[in-house]
Formats: structure tokens, sequence, C-alpha cells
């Protein structure tokens, strides 16, 4: 259960500044590289130019949690379903970690895909995080597969 009463304030904004950029990137490589031993190349990518990128920061500007959408002619070519959206590279701080905030940030992307058009949302969730996403309403799909030598699954949800 989420322990939204610990949690300072948090506003969840598209990163367009370089400084939120920077913060988005210091908040992934916290989760992903330092903590999960993702290697850093793959970590960062050439969707990162293209994506919209969430932010959540305290008031003070703190990055808590981030993630990214890939959509249009990206997400179609990596989809192959017209009106489908990718949510990746969700990440939130240890310390913002049960609070409700990824099911914050994953509402936010949600919504920032159906802003474009979105009618359906892909994601790639490691194994660990699939009762995260099926209390959020997605549905698992295929088999298993590792990615950065994490397994994962695919998961989709109709918005």
């Amino acid at each position: 259960m989420a322990d939204e009463t610990h949690r300072p304030a948090v506003e969840i904004r598209i990163a367009t500044s370089e400084a939120d950029l920077a913060q988005v990137r210091h908040v992934r490589r916290e989760v992903f590289v330092e903590e999960q031993n993702v290697p850093e190349e793959l970590e960062y990518d050439e969707l990162d130019a293209t994506s919209v990128h969430l932010l959540a920061v305290t008031a003070d500007g703190t990055g808590l949690g981030t993630g990214r959408l890939i959509h249009g002619a990206d997400a179609l070519k990596l989809t192959g379903v017209e009106g489908r959206v990718l949510l990746g590279r969700l990440a939130v701080r240890k310390a913002a970690r049960g609070t409700g905030l990824g099911a914050d940030l994953v509402r936010a992307i949600e919504e920032a895909g159906r802003e474009r058009g979105a009618r359906e949302l892909e994601l790639h969730a490691q194994t660990q995080a699939l009762g995260f996403y099926e209390r959020l309403g997605y549905t698992a799909e295929g088999p298993v597969y590792e990615d950065a030598g994490i397994p994962h699954r695919t998961m989709v949800r109709v918005l």
C-alpha cells in the first residue's frame, strides 16, 4: 500500500529545460546504472532525444522519479501497432519508493500519451514489477525475455 503521507509535495512535469533533463539522467543513473548494474551504454540511447521525459521533483527541485514516453514514428517502428506508445525508463529513487510516486508517474505518462493520440500503451516491465503494473491495469503479453541482463515481460493497457 502506498504511503503518500510520508511523501514530500511533488510536482510531475515534462522535462524540457537542461536542468530538468540533467535531473532525469541523474535519477536514471542512480536507479538503473548504480543500483541495478545496467551498463551505462545501454541505459541512454538515441530514443532519449525524441522521447517525452516526465520528471517528479520536490519543491526544492530535487528529482525523485522519471519516466519516458516514446511516441509517433519511433513507437510505431518499435511496436508495429498504430496508436500504441511506449512507456520506458520508469525510475523512482529509493527514498520515494512505496509512496505512490511510481503510480503517479505512470498515470502522467499515460496522459501524455493520450494527448499525443495514443489508444494503447506498451511497456517492458522487469518481472519483479509485474504486480505493480497489473494493479495499474496492465496485462502481460508473450514470454519473459532478458534486457540488460534483467528478466522482462511486455505489458499493454488500453488507454
